[in-house]
């Protein structure tokens, strides 16, 4: 019997609320795998998402959710079991925060917490073209451990509308993250 995945998902204001919703959905539907679901999102995050998404289903998932300054929660701590944390999507200045060790609120503490202890961080980054202070920031956290997976969508599946093309990246992160799951692979 395989362990059930506890994660951490937060979500920032960066653009790209699409590849937030497509990841709580395929989580959702692979909660045979999962134990439990935090999720921290940014108010940044919620107006991104009504905004190019013209809705507010982010209320409606069943996932436990925190505020973004609740350092009670349970992963604020690095004696709570949770194993993976994503970012998606991960602004620039959450990825300059945990590249710095700023931990200010619980996503940056989070990450902080998820680096030290040696767990798997995940950050979905958005933002084209990058800067230096991006592309050393990225360094930072790859040599502290973390998974940088740029949202750069794939097409040789032939993804047929946004959430499909969202799905190339979350199908991604997904497999990163350890859990199993029926997707598009080169030449399989």
């Amino acid at each position: 019997m395989s362990t059930k995945h506890k994660l951490i998902i937060a979500i920032t204001g960066a653009s790209g609320a699409i590849y937030a919703k497509v990841l709580l959905d395929k989580l959702n539907a692979l909660g045979d795998q999962i134990e439990e679901v935090g999720i921290v999102m940014s108010d940044n995050a919620k107006a991104v998402w009504k905004f190019e998404l013209d809705n507010e289903e982010y209320n409606n998932y069943t996932f436990k959710v925190y505020d973004k300054n609740d350092f009670f929660a349970p992963f604020a701590s690095g004696s709570a079991s949770f194993k993976t944390m994503i970012i998606c999507p991960c602004s620039m200045g959450t990825l300059a925060r945990i590249a710095a060790g700023i931990s200010n609120d619980l996503t940056s503490r989070a990450a902080d917490v998820i680096l030290k202890e040696r767990r798997k961080l995940i950050l979905v980054t958005r933002d084209t073209p990058l800067s230096l202070i991006h592309i050393n920031n990225m360094k930072a956290v790859t040599e502290a451990g973390a998974i940088v997976c740029p949202a750069s969508p794939g097409f040789y599946s032939k993804p047929q509308s946004f959430e499909q093309l969202a799905a190339t990246v979350v199908d991604r992160v997904i497999d990163l993250a350890g859990l199993q799951q029926a997707t598009y692979r080169w030449r399989e």
